[in-house]
């Protein structure tokens, strides 16, 4: 049974709904792969020039130029690279890897769909087809690499003495656990044939080059995709840290368990860190993240008239309970003036139920449920959507629940409550039309929450 409650909304519900998915609207589209990608690039008098980190120019002095794009903004990067970089420098054709969702042919590049947040065997064919690129290319080559996020996922190379269902049971578990993006890709580096730098010391001693779209917190350039082409901080004996810190050690591959135990004790070699000779011609430029797009969410909000007050810039921890000190912090505003209250990054769900959803479905309901617990006043509405259009292993970008959504939900048949501990927020959210469903948005920026409350 399906409930569309809107219409029984009071108007200024709708208003409301109206102005912050506008709002998250206006940060996606901040995060807009090829826009980013062209003020990375400029061409003088036929030369290619790129940015660098610092705003300055790097010219691509180098006699070809082999592109690589991998992420779930791969096929937008790809896309305005080709348009902009002159096709007499490119030799060969690119190679593009995206997930299924943002999958399409792209003229002059092998593309591939690859999964995510699973990786699977087109990932791995991918992955090689890469290395081979990268080992391939010679000091007279710029090897430019896109990377956006997802981009872990989707290029799975196994280390030696790995295979593919043992990285995907080390992810599964990982997930389960409710580690967090940074805890995921420390541990995903050490398994790994072309994550942690290993592609820059793949593609050297060519020039290589790599524009970064970051979904991580901070926008850490090592962690973002793994980080395949900078030095990596991290270690194998941080990588069983976390493992056992978040009780996730018992349940990966022996196998598993073998390399990293061997690379804390030197029989397996670190990856490449900051001084290493792989990184002697290699530069990275970010090119977007998440604090932009949450700047244009908050633009958007205070062009309607809103106060704006930033929760934060560095969201994490999980979901029900950012959500649930969210409503408490709510509980002590006086509510006298218009007020949006903002965050950007990236929350943790730890699986004990059986249901569907996704970190932004069930930090939506877990709102809800604080909200009336706590009886928030009456006027408010909160979204919180992942910028890729995709929340978990559902087609939703994540929920927005308003005063009314928990009653509804009992209206459905359904016990908000039961939802909740069964990680079941997708069928209560879609029960009463509280989903946030946007499609594949081609480009991945972490996660934007935002909460609107009017007098």
């Amino acid at each position: 049974m399906t409930i569309q409650s809107d219409s029984a909304r009071p108007d200024w519900v709708r208003c409301l709904c109206r102005q912050a998915k506008a709002a998250f609207a206006a940060g996606v589209a901040a995060a807009d792969p090829k826009q980013a990608v062209r003020t990375a690039f400029s061409v003088e008098e036929g030369r290619l020039w790129v940015r660098r980190a610092d705003g300055s120019k790097r010219m691509a002095d180098q006699l070809r130029v082999r592109l690589v794009a991998f992420g779930k903004a791969a096929s937008s990067m790809a896309e305005a690279a080709a348009a902009i970089i002159p096709q007499s420098l490119i030799t060969q054709p690119g190679i593009a890897v995206t997930n299924y969702e943002n999958f399409r042919p792209i003229q002059g590049f092998e593309t591939i769909a690859a999964g995510h947040p699973l990786p699977d065997a087109n990932g791995v064919r991918a992955a090689q087809l890469i290395l081979t690129a990268a080992e391939n290319a010679t000091a007279d080559d710029l090897f430019l690499v896109l990377i956006s996020g997802g981009g872990s996922a989707l290029i799975p190379a196994p280390a030696p003495g790995l295979d593919l269902e043992s990285k995907i049971k080390t992810t599964a578990a990982l997930l389960a656990c409710g580690a967090d993006i940074n805890q995921m890709n420390t541990v995903r580096k050490h398994l790994s044939s072309i994550k942690g730098g290993l592609l820059a010391r793949s593609a050297a001693p060519a020039a290589l080059h790599a524009l970064i779209l970051s979904d991580v917190l901070g926008d850490d350039l090592s962690a973002v995709a793994s980080g395949p082409t900078v030095p990596d901080p991290t270690t194998f004996a941080q990588s069983r840290d976390i493992l056992c810190q978040c009780g996730a050690w018992k349940d990966v591959p022996h196998t598993v368990q073998k390399r990293i135990e061997d690379g804390i004790v030197g029989r397996v070699a670190e990856t490449p860190k900051p001084g290493d000779p792989a990184f002697e011609n290699a530069e990275a430029t970010l090119i977007g993240g998440n604090t932009v797009s949450l700047k244009a969410m908050e633009k958007a909000v205070c062009d309607q008239g809103y106060h704006l007050e930033r929760r934060s810039n560095h969201l994490k921890g999980e979901a029900r309970k950012e959500a649930q000190k969210w409503v408490l912090d709510m509980a002590k505003q006086s509510f006298s003036s218009s007020l949006a209250m903002s965050a950007g990054g990236e929350t943790t769900v730890t699986l004990t139920g059986s249901g569907r959803g996704g970190r932004n479905q069930e930090c939506a309901l877990a709102f809800a449920l604080a909200a009336e617990e706590n009886h928030l006043p009456e006027r408010w509405l909160f979204l919180s959507g992942g910028t890729d259009g995709r929340d978990g292993p559902t087609d939703a970008a994540g929920g927005i629940v308003d005063p009314w959504t928990v009653r509804d939900i009992r209206r459905a048949g359904i016990d908000p409550r039961a939802a909740l501990e069964n990680n079941d927020s997708y069928t209560a959210l879609k029960a009463v039309d509280a989903l946030l469903v946007t499609g594949a948005t081609g480009t991945n920026v972490a996660d934007l929450q935002i909460v609107l409350t009017i007098p």
